[in-house]
């Protein structure tokens, strides 16, 4: 057994799974937790899933699934640096996007809009749905009867949540995860991760696709200091295994803030175990005061350079009509959905098409949502 911290969550004492299974002999439950998310269609599919290109632009460029793998990496580091379980950690980190829908952040503006009057669509609540229902590989119940903490973590790992959805709602009437405390430290993780991976490999591909230059980014505190210093190191090398070299500085640079500033408010607030950790009034993991600052600068950078960039936005528009067009057509013909899809839909136009629809479309890749909308919008494609 691992060396845990007190206030870390204990595989031995999780509060078990909505559907009693037998305990397995060579994993702990959080262990067969992260077997079961790779091995879900849910997480493959995440591989034609945009993060910010859509993936004809280029094979170099991240997609969720290649960011959901950085996360889990950046996940383990920091849970192994606290003495967390780090399976609980690095399965959060590779389910926490598995509800988002084709096309990045276009598609999810785009369904919420569509879904605006049945309640409208979140990821985060998708990614619950798409554990607890959606999966369909065994025999014995819907979903992949995920642990409680598993569940819990992917519900409110960016905090407790005020005015859950209705499906977290509904699932929450069931099977309580105390939605109103934060989650364990390992979702904490997990959500701060994100953030760290998120941003530097956004830079990185941000450089790759030409959408600024290295020394426009080396503007930025955060990530000139790390510039100065490859560039000291490597004076002949060119931009791009700079730009490499930088990025990989400023993610250990945040790591090391992240455990620094965990272990300096665990010391205050001395949790007796997992509990006190949700039941303390903040978060527990996040960056210092001058890191989120720093940070900060790089969103906003982000923003302004690239995914406000003319190119992204062109690419947003076209990925936005295409979801609304989908569920425009299918929510008024369910008659058109696969046989599985369409036995569930109810009458067109209702709410409950209007559900079913989304989440047809939410579970969609890029590429099948491209070719989905050709079959359906061109007569001369067979459907």
């Amino acid at each position: 057994m691992p060396d845990l911290a007190p206030y870390a969550a204990r595989a031995e004492t999780s509060r078990g799974r909505l559907h009693p299974e037998p305990a397995s002999g060579v994993r702990s439950p959080f262990q067969r937790d992260r077997d079961r998310i790779i091995h879900s269609a849910a997480f493959r599919r995440l591989q034609y899933k945009t993060q910010v290109f859509i993936f004809h632009e280029g094979d170099a460029f991240r997609t969720r699934l290649t960011h959901s793998i950085e996360v889990a990496q950046i996940a383990r580091s920091i849970a192994r640096r606290l003495r967390l379980d780090e399976d609980l950690a690095e399965a959060l980190a590779l389910a926490h996007d598995l509800g988002h829908p084709p096309f990045g952040h276009a598609g999810e503006e785009a369904l919420n809009g569509v879904m605006r009057p049945y309640g409208g669509f979140d990821h985060n609540a998708q990614s619950l749905k798409a554990v607890t229902v959606l999966e369909k590989r065994y025999a014995e119940f819907d979903g992949l009867n995920l642990t409680w903490e598993t569940l819990e973590g992917l519900a409110k790992h960016n905090g407790p949540i005020r005015r859950p959805s209705h499906f977290m709602a509904e699932y929450d009437s069931r099977h309580s995860l105390d939605l109103s405390s934060h989650a364990s430290l390992e979702a904490q993780v997990a959500a701060l991760a994100d953030d760290i991976a998120y941003n530097n490999h956004d830079l990185d591909d941000g450089l790759r696709a030409g959408l600024f230059s290295l020394d426009e980014a080396a503007a930025l505190p955060l990530i000139g200091g790390a510039v100065q210093e490859v560039r000291a190191a490597y004076p002949q090398a060119p931009a791009t295994r700079l730009a490499g070299e930088a990025i990989r500085r400023v993610i250990n640079v945040m790591i090391q803030d992240v455990v620094a500033e965990a272990e300096r408010r665990l010391a205050a607030l001395a949790p007796a175990d997992c509990d006190a950790v949700r039941a303390a009034g903040r978060p527990v993991i996040g960056f210092s005061a001058p890191m989120q600052d720093a940070n900060q600068q790089v969103r906003d950078f982000l923003f302004g350079r690239m995914y406000r960039h003319w190119r992204v936005n062109r690419t947003t528009q076209k990925s936005k009509r295409v979801v609304q067009v989908l569920f425009s057509l299918l929510h008024g013909g369910p008659d058109m959905l696969p046989p599985e899809w369409r036995d569930r839909a109810g009458e067109a136009g209702s709410a409950q098409c209007a559900g079913v629809v989304c989440d047809y479309i939410a579970g969609m890749t890029d590429r099948f949502a491209l070719d989905e909308h050709r079959r359906l919008t061109d007569p001369h494609i067979p459907g």
